[in-house]
Order: structure tokens, then sequence, then C-alpha cells
């Protein structure tokens, strides 16, 4: 904790807060009213610009995001210290209470994700698969089909696809690297295109307009280049057994009976995760159709409610956060009915799921909480309408190539931080103005309608640069249980994959630079897919591993 780089930190946090607490106590001290100075000016970014700096230089974004919050809180009320924690409270008070449906989902989520693996539903499919799967490319199909069922959630995805397929994947000689690359890659890529998730009722919540915030996550999914070209890149090497670089070493070795490859192996004497002795298959796949089903009802609910008519107009009209804890509830409580009556668990082990749920939230509620409330304060300050107006200043030709710029800013903050929410929940406020003229808060359906393409290529721009970031980062919570859950050593999964994550994100930066120009969402996935398939194929050629999978192992 004493180390010189730890000492250069501390002296730098040191003088960044220092800075800005001069800054705006001596700038702004005319006044101590809420009507800041700073409004609609350059210092309105300064919350997220010093979040984004931080994160970037710490690789830790709750303080990161507290310093920005509370800069932004000094600047609002013109540098008065009491003024500004007060005012900080408030906000995160008034965020929190306004989000609670979207927070209560999260942990209702947790608690079904404890619930499904306690109930030992993941190891009786992983008998199964055993027992029926003969072939390698057979493992990595069931592998992935899996990973795709279970994409409601991200942490969920990664330790279940791990630990249900891992004896699977040994008995067909897949490495180690190899399967924590299909779960890491079946895990966040696959939740961002989920409606029904966490992850929908993040972005939903970051963007923090029920009217049509659901709507935008819908209507960005076909845009969101590097989750869509990571499945078909999935698709393709499965069938043609493409690898390269590092990977390919540890498969040719795998093949050769060396699941490691290298000689760190901290898992080659761990033992199996216990698991209800009595669980089956129904108790993994029923619960999960029994989330999807309520929560899909529950959004049609809430929209009928708000005055739809049908089902189109109904998701239209729906409130995520309120129709997801709504269905979620329902799913926990027919869940929890469901595992009683199977005898999984008895009643005092039902609700020892409800905190261990909990427990696995807390870190995405934590960045929620703080990204809410560094959007509530940015936006007092005017930076919707500052940015928008810059960046408008420029001309409508340099704002078509944006979308790329800001995939490769998402991807770099996201690989840095080790955290997608948190990349998406800082650029998003600052992301949507620039495209749209607004605030995130004030933007309704026409906003999004036809003829504003690039708005929602925008936003997948810095859903997918994120989740990339996120997906190759060494820090990242995903990488390191997709890596425990395949009992992978981390730093192999690593650098096994990625150059796979480089090659779809550079394929999908090209198209975002295309999708600027042409906006026409059919047109543009048929070219994002079609050279996908063609980059995969001459890396196939020119490594000399194209060729299909062996049906004997």
């Amino acid at each position: 904790m004493n180390s010189p780089r730890m000492q250069r930190f501390g002296r730098f946090l040191l003088v960044v807060f220092a800075l800005a607490c001069v800054m705006v106590t001596v700038a702004f001290a005319e006044g101590e009213t809420p009507d800041s100075v700073a409004y609609n000016t350059i210092f309105s970014i300064l919350p997220p610009v010093v979040a984004i700096v931080l994160a970037l230089i710490t690789k830790e974004v709750y303080s990161s995001l507290f310093l920005g919050i509370f800069v932004g809180c000094l600047l609002y009320v013109n540098g008065n210290l009491l003024a500004a924690l007060q005012d900080f409270v408030d906000r995160l008070c008034t965020n929190v209470g306004g989000n609670a449906s979207i927070l209560m989902f999260l942990v209702l989520l947790g608690t079904l994700v404890a619930l499904m693996i306690r109930a030992g539903g993941s190891k009786a499919y992983g008998d199964w698969a055993v027992a029926h799967i003969k072939t390698k490319s057979g493992a990595l199909w069931a592998t992935f089909i899996l990973a795709i069922v279970l994409g409601v959630d991200d942490y969920f995805n990664n330790l279940t696809t791990g630990n249900v397929m891992r004896p699977v994947a040994d008995g067909h000689h897949i490495s180690r690297a190899k399967l924590s690359y299909m779960c890491d890659a079946t895990a966040a890529p696959v939740c961002i295109m989920m409606p029904v998730s966490s992850w929908a009722a993040a972005v939903t919540g970051v963007i923090g307009n029920e009217e049509v915030g659901f709507q935008i996550f819908l209507k960005a999914i076909p845009y969101n280049y590097y989750a869509i070209l990571t499945m078909v890149f999935i698709i393709v090497m499965t069938c043609m057994n493409i690898d390269y670089g590092p990977m390919k070493t540890h498969e040719d070795n795998a093949a050769k009976g060396d699941l490691y490859t290298t000689e760190h192996r901290p898992y080659a004497d761990a033992s199996e995760m216990k698991f209800n002795p009595n669980g089956k298959t129904i108790d993994l796949v029923i619960p999960v159709i029994i989330l999807i089903i309520c929560c899909v009802a529950g959004l049609l609910i809430v929209g009928f409610q708000g005055g739809g008519h049908d089902i189109l107009t109904a998701f239209a009209n729906t409130s995520a956060g309120p129709a997801l804890a709504l269905g979620g509830l329902v799913a926990l409580i027919i869940d929890m009915v469901y595992f009683m009556i199977r005898r999984s668990m008895n009643f005092t082990e039902l609700m020892d799921c409800l905190p261990e749920g909990f427990k696995q939230m807390v870190p995405a509620i934590l960045i929620l909480c703080f990204a809410w409330t560094i959007g509530d304060i940015t936006k007092a300050l005017g930076a919707p309408e500052f940015v928008a107006d810059f960046v408008r200043s420029f001309g409508s030709s340099l704002q078509n190539f944006l979308p790329a710029v800001v995939f490769i800013i998402a991807c770099g903050l996201g690989f840095a931080t080790g955290t997608s929410w948190g990349t998406f929940t800082i650029l998003l406020p600052i992301v949507i103005p620039v495209f749209a003229g607004v605030s995130a808060s004030e933007l309704t359906a026409a906003d999004i309608g036809p003829g504003h393409d690039i708005l929602m290529i925008a936003i997948a721009a810095t859903l997918g640069g994120a989740v990339m970031g996120d997906h190759c980062s060494p820090i990242s919570d995903t990488t390191i249980m997709a890596s425990t859950g395949a009992q992978c050593y981390h730093l192999n999964h690593v650098a096994t994959q990625m150059p796979y994550a480089v090659t779809v994100a550079a394929v999908a930066f090209v198209n975002y630079i295309i999708a600027g120009q042409i906006q026409n969402v059919v047109i543009d996935l048929i070219i994002a897919v079609v050279s996908m398939v063609a980059v995969l194929l001459i890396i196939g050629k020119l490594n000399h591993s194209m060729n299909l999978h062996s049906q004997r192992d």
C-alpha cells in the first residue's frame, strides 16, 4: 500500500481534487445560489471529465464517479463547500428513490441466480451433457446455446456456463482458455442485446426517460455491431474450427491432452463446486423460462396500463423499471414455490438466498446510483446544451463519423476501468445530446423515430464499445468470473481472447464509419455480418487453421 506507485497516485488525487476545489471556489465564489455561472459553459462538462480521467488513471470507477459528482456539486452551488455536500446528498437520495424499481429488479435477479445455483440444476445439466454430447463441435455448440439461454445476467452466465460445461469441454479436449473465451464472449455481448436482463434495466435507467428509454434500448440492438459480430465470430469459428494467435497454441496442446498449456494451473487440483445432488436439468431450465415469461408479461401489463392497445404499443408505452421489478417479483415467488414443491431446498435455505442475491448485485447497484447522480448534476450544469452546440458547430459531415470515434473512446474507457456499466453510464449522458440536441430525459418518440438513425448508431456504439473494453480487460469482474467458472489461469484467458476481441472490434469500427454514412439498419447489418465472415475466412486461410471439426475426440 506504501509503494511509490501508490504514493504518486495519492499525490495526484490530492492535486486534482485541490485544483478542482480552488478553481470552482475562486472562479465562481461570487454567488451562493443554485443558479450556477458555470451553466452551459465549458466547465459544465467538468464532472464527467473528472470521472473519466480518474477512472483511466486509477482503474477504479467508484471513487472516480464520486469525485466527479462532488466537483459538479461544487460548480452548481458556486463553490460553497457545505452547500455542495448537501446538494450531493440530496441528488443521490433523489436518484436512488426515483429508480428504486430498477434496483429492486437487480436484487430480485441476484436472488434468482442464487436459487438456481443452489438447487443443483447446473450440475444436472452438466451430467446430461456429458452423456449426450459426443463431439467437440457439439460441446462448443452446447456451451454457446446454454450461454444464450442464461443471457439474463452476465454474472450468472459466466459462473454457470463455465461450471456446467467444464466436464464436457474437458472430455472433448477443449482447452480451458477456449472455454473461458466461450463463457466471456457470450456473457456481456449477449446480455446487452437481451430485453429481459439486468443490462436492459441498467441502460434504461441511465437514459432516465421512462417514455422512450426502453424503446431506445431495443432500437439500438441492430446497430450494436460488437455484440452482434461477436456472435457471428463464435458461430463461424465453431463451424469452421478457426483458431489463431495464442488460442491456437492452447487448442493444439489440448488436443494432445494438455488443457492448460502453461505451467500456471491454479485449478488443476480444485474440487468441483457443490450442488444439490437431487437437482435436475429442469431446475435450471424452468426458472429461467419462468423469469423470461414473467418479465415479458410485466412489460406488457405496465405497457397496457400506460395506454397501449396492442402488443406493439404496449411495449412502446411500458416503463421498464416497474415492469421488470413486477416480473422479477412474480418469478421469484413462483420459483420459490417450485423449489419447495421439488424439495430442492427447505424454507430456511430459500431465505438464505435473499442476502446472497443482494450481495451479488451490490457493485452494480453502487455504480448505477453514482451514475444516475453524475448524469443529474451534469444536466443541471447545462452540459447537454453546451456539448450539443459545440459538436454541431463542426457540421453534419463530421457528425456522421462520430459514432466510430465514440466506439473507440468507449473501448478504451471500458478496458481501463474494467466495467461496461460504468463506461456507458458516464458516456451516454454526453453522447445523446450531441446527436439529439436535447438531454436523454427530454427525448420524445419523435426524436427516435424514422430519420434519426444516427442517434441509435451513436448509442449502440457507446454500448458496444463499453462491452468490448470490459470484455477483454484483465481487471473486469466478468473476465475474472469467466476464468473462475472455466477454471483457467486468468492471464491465459486475457492473452488468448485479446486477439479475438480486437479482431471483432476492428470490424465493428469500420462498420460504424459505414453506418454513419448509409444509415439504413438492414443494409448496414448485412454489410457488417458479411465483412465479419469474410475477415474470419481470410484469417483462417492465412493461418491454415480452417477445417471442419473432427467427429472423433
